[in-house]
């Protein structure tokens, strides 16, 4: 699987009834449903694709506090050197190596984009990607879809998200069930 420079892709896992959290934050017990040896080596892909990684403040203060003290695993240490953004009105001061703050997600995120700065991942953050999503920034959808439901929680695809014809470009069957879809949208064709 290839992806072109400079890309904006959004890499998360979602149930079938298309929540990204459940009812209570960092409730992401049914990643478990899927995840192993392909998943990780998936998540590995991506990240040796990424020049940057885009997170909304929740998720980047969970991720900064999970790697900066995660030493014995080997992602860790790609993870923390690498550059980050995060999107935030709140943050003043990043508590994460390599991490430069936006105020503006949607703009600025934007001219990164048409300056050409590589490929942007966003992992998770699903009140950014909503925001990212209604702003056509996103290049590539890549879920990994965890065959549960969960009934309540956060959606990733909230009312509000514009309707976008999508071309399915891939997908992966896990052996967990899980499968991961990657899809393009329609107007990244042109």
């Amino acid at each position: 699987m290839s992806t072109p420079q400079n890309s904006n892709e959004l890499i998360v896992a979602t149930t079938l009834d298309g929540y990204y959290e459940g009812a209570k934050p960092w409730d992401l017990e049914f990643h478990q449903t899927v995840w192993g040896d392909e998943l990780e080596a998936f998540t590995v892909e991506q990240l040796d694709m990424a020049n940057m990684i885009v997170y909304g403040a929740n998720t980047y203060h969970g991720m900064a506090e999970y790697w900066q003290n995660a030493s014995n695993d080997p992602k860790a240490e790609q993870l923390n050197t690498m550059p980050k953004v995060v999107c935030s009105t709140t943050i003043d001061t990043p508590e994460w190596e390599n991490t430069t703050i936006v105020r503006d997600a949607v703009s600025e995120l934007r001219t990164v984009k048409e300056q050409g700065n590589g490929n942007m991942f966003v992992f998770g953050s699903g009140e950014l990607s909503q925001s990212l999503m209604k702003a056509d920034l996103f290049d590539e959808y890549r879920l990994c879809l965890a065959p549960v439901f969960l009934g309540s929680g956060k959606r990733l695809f909230a009312e509000g998200v514009p309707y976008q014809k999508l071309v399915l470009r891939e997908e992966r069957r896990l052996d967990t069930g899980g499968i991961i879809l990657m899809y393009v949208p329609t107007s990244s064709l042109d």
